[in-house]
């Protein structure tokens, strides 16, 4: 790759700090921005910061109208940052690397998460793999702005792979992105069904379309963890999507597995799924509570997979969804039969580990089980975290021994 040559400093507009404390992790709130140097800069620009004292700080993309007021790309007086298209190959390409060379993912699947973000220093963009195309989710307004260079970086990296790109509903709002700068999306052709391989077992899904970019890279390594506890259970896999625990604990060795869904299209591609690979796996179209509650002493499973969708969004819906956590687990606790197991995820970032194992102790409590935590899941390593963010760590699962 060519060099990168240092910017001029007034190539780019000047946004100012509120005090000359840095902020931390890759996000500035817009309480710590005092605005743009001199006149008005556009939303989701590029743009160089200083503190109070006028000293140079960094890049960032700033969007005044967003409570993140500014995404980090780089810190410090010689900045890493040159032309943006280099820039962002430069990056993806080390973020590619990782993956690659160093965790070896293209040895166990076809699929991986490219960029998770502020993990890879690029806050606001998520990109996966999927089998043979790539899924891109747009966070930040400034990367939506920038979309032709991240394009450009991935068709370089990835020449054969066709790019499916989304801006989900709560970015959208968040960001101020106005509809008329979505209409690109909304008059592109749906992307057509593509297969995930995943420890020899091929998944159709359709990329940047469904629950986030159409897949769960993040489970891969749990699905596995799970799957090899699975032999001899009665398995059920509640908020099951696409099937991921359930194909793999079939695939295992499982007496029997039961997979629970309101979502009818991820169903049925779960099963069309099941099929190929000749694993027997029950599907059922459901409301996971309405599930747990309708288990009589016959039906009881001894392995219960929770992976529930996004409880809590932001802190506004903390308490809610702290309530709804604690429902789940309760149900699902009291559910599991003496000697049996829980898995229990939650992907709310805004929900901490600490928090997520008191609701869950909580929930044994008022299911009057005794429960043993044998481990803490996360996120497979191609979803890197920040020890500065806390929501890096954004999924996190409790394995459960229940007497």
């Amino acid at each position: 790759m060519r060099r990168m040559s240092q910017v001029p400093r007034a190539a780019l507009p000047t946004v100012r700090l509120a005090g000359d404390e840095l902020p931390r992790g890759p996000w500035g709130y817009a309480r710590s921005v005092e605005g743009p140097r001199d006149g008005d800069v556009e939303p989701g620009s590029l743009v160089e910061v200083e503190d109070a004292s006028g000293r140079f700080v960094g890049h960032a993309l700033y969007n005044q109208g967003s409570d993140i007021a500014l995404r980090w790309l780089s810190r410090g007086k010689k900045s890493a940052l040159a032309r943006p298209e280099q820039f962002l190959l430069e990056r993806i390409a080390a973020a590619d690397r990782l993956r690659k060379k160093t965790l070896r993912l293209p040895e166990v699947c076809d699929s991986w998460r490219v960029v998770h973000g502020e993990g890879d220093d690029l806050p606001g963009l998520v990109i996966d793999k999927l089998g043979p195309a790539l899924a891109v989710e747009y966070h930040a307004l400034g990367f939506w702005k920038l979309r032709r260079a991240v394009e450009a970086a991935l068709a370089q990296l990835y020449p054969d792979h066709p790019i499916h790109a989304r801006v989900p509903d709560s970015a959208a709002r968040s960001e101020r992105i106005a509809p008329r700068e979505l209409a690109e999306l909304r008059d592109a052709p749906r992307a057509p069904e593509v297969d995930v391989v995943e420890h020899g077992i091929a998944f159709p899904v359709v990329p940047a379309s469904g629950h986030k970019t159409g897949w769960f890279c993040d489970q891969r390594d749990n699905r596995q963890r799970i799957a090899a506890l699975a032999r001899g259970r009665d398995v059920l896999d509640l908020c099951c999507n696409a099937g991921g625990f359930a194909l793999h604990a079939a695939r295992a060795g499982a007496r029997s597995v039961r997979a629970v869904d309101l979502d009818e299209v991820a169903l049925a591609r779960a099963e069309r799924a099941a099929l190929r690979a000749n694993l027997p796996v029950r599907f059922e179209h459901a409301d996971a509570f309405d599930a747990l509650r309708a288990l009589t002493p016959n039906t009881r499973p001894d392995l219960v997979v929770l992976d529930p969708h996004k409880l809590v969004a932001n802190r506004n819906e903390l308490e809610s969804g702290l309530h709804r956590y604690a429902d789940f687990n309760s149900l699902a606790i009291g559910a599991v039969r003496p000697g049996g197991l829980l898995a229990t995820f939650s992907c709310s970032g805004a929900v901490d580990l600490s928090t997520f194992i008191g609701v869950v102790f909580s929930s044994a409590r008022r299911a009057e089980r005794d429960v043993r935590l044998l481990s803490i899941l996360e996120a497979a390593p191609d979803h890197p975290q920040r020890p500065d963010f806390a929501r890096s760590r954004y999924l996190k699962g409790l394995l459960l021994a229940l007497d």
